[in-house]
Formats: structure tokens, sequence, C-alpha cells
């Protein structure tokens, strides 16, 4: 699953539908940012000591996160069990659109892609029925906005090709967390 733009849309209306659930979540809130944070904090607990993984964090007690999305750093050097094959496979299927299926993806790589050891992982992941993906692909690497000014300094592409998101919902329970991660452990070659 990964984001890829290749037309500009806009639609910047809110529905009255979209409107009433969002006025509806304003009441718990509260208690999701809690279920968030105790999520990160459970993450944080069973990776520790997971060497060649980190944890992303606050970068300081200036920032106040929502914890909306947990995401991970894979180390380029750890191997991970399938990192040999994980771009021998080609990507089936077809690229969705705001109206549904629009057309089918006419080549599954690109010339920014993440490191071969976080598609390993997210195939393996996915293999054990746990949702994951890549971190987004940085803006300016968009079919859609190759030809506009970009300023960039090169972080947002080192992050993509080592960054995965993990399961992060409201309904992640502990006992989830504590099974993606012994996912996570399971696929470390030692």
């Amino acid at each position: 699953m990964r984001l890829w733009l290749s037309l500009i849309g806009y639609n910047y209306r809110m529905s009255n539908i979209c409107a009433g659930i969002g006025r509806g979540q304003m009441t718990v809130a509260d208690a999701h940012v809690a279920h968030h944070k105790h999520t990160c904090d459970l993450y944080r607990e069973l990776l520790k000591d997971v060497k060649g993984i980190t944890l992303h964090e606050n970068p300081s007690g200036r920032f106040d996160s929502n914890y909306w999305l947990n995401t991970i750093v894979l180390d380029p050097l750890l191997r991970v069990k399938g990192q040999e094959n994980a771009y021998q496979a080609t990507v089936q299927g077809a690229v969705g659109g705001a109206g549904g299926v629009t057309h089918a993806a006419a080549n599954a790589h690109t010339d920014c892609e993440p490191n071969a050891n976080v598609e390993a992982m997210r195939v393996g992941l996915d293999a054990m029925d746990i949702e994951s993906r890549p971190l987004w692909k940085p803006m300016h690497k968009q079919p859609v906005y190759k030809d506009c000014p970009a300023y960039v300094n090169g972080v947002s592409e080192s992050l993509f090709k080592v960054g995965l998101c993990l399961p992060s919902g409201p309904y992640v329970t502990d006992r989830d967390i504590e099974y993606i991660v012994g996912g996570i452990r399971g696929l470390i070659e030692r």
C-alpha cells in the first residue's frame, strides 16, 4: 500500500456527514489521544531491547505529540527474513482513484523506494495479518510534482527509505501490540 499521486485534484468542502462525524469525535478525542499515548508507551517498552529498530519519538519536551501514528526506523544494516526477495514480486492489481480503480499500475518500482529490509518487514508482517506500510513517499518524489520546485535537505528521502508505520488505531489492544512486536522480533535474522 503506497501513496502515489499522478494528478492534482481539489475538494475543499466538508460534507454534512463528515462534519457530524467530526463533531461526534470531539467528545472522545481526549480518550483517543490517551489510548494512542498508551500504545506508543507499550511499543517503546516492548521494542526497547530490539537492536536495529528505533521507535520514532518526540524530538524534545517542547513537542506534544497526539500519538496518532507509531513509526519505527530500521537500521539499514538490520537483516530481515526474506529481504533478498523483497522486490522480486511485481505489484499485482491496480491503482485506485477517488471514483474507484482508474488504471493498472505501470511500474511497481521507482527511484525512491524503502530499503529492502523495510519492504521485507512489511511483507512478513502482512503474512501474519499485521497491516503496516512504509512512511509516506516525499511529495517532491510524487509524479504529479516532478516538474515543481522543491526545497529539500534529504531528510524526507532518508526517513522514507528506513521508516515503517505500525498499527496504531483506537481499537489496537495491548495483546495486539504484543503480537505485532513478536512478529517484528521473529522476522529479524540473528
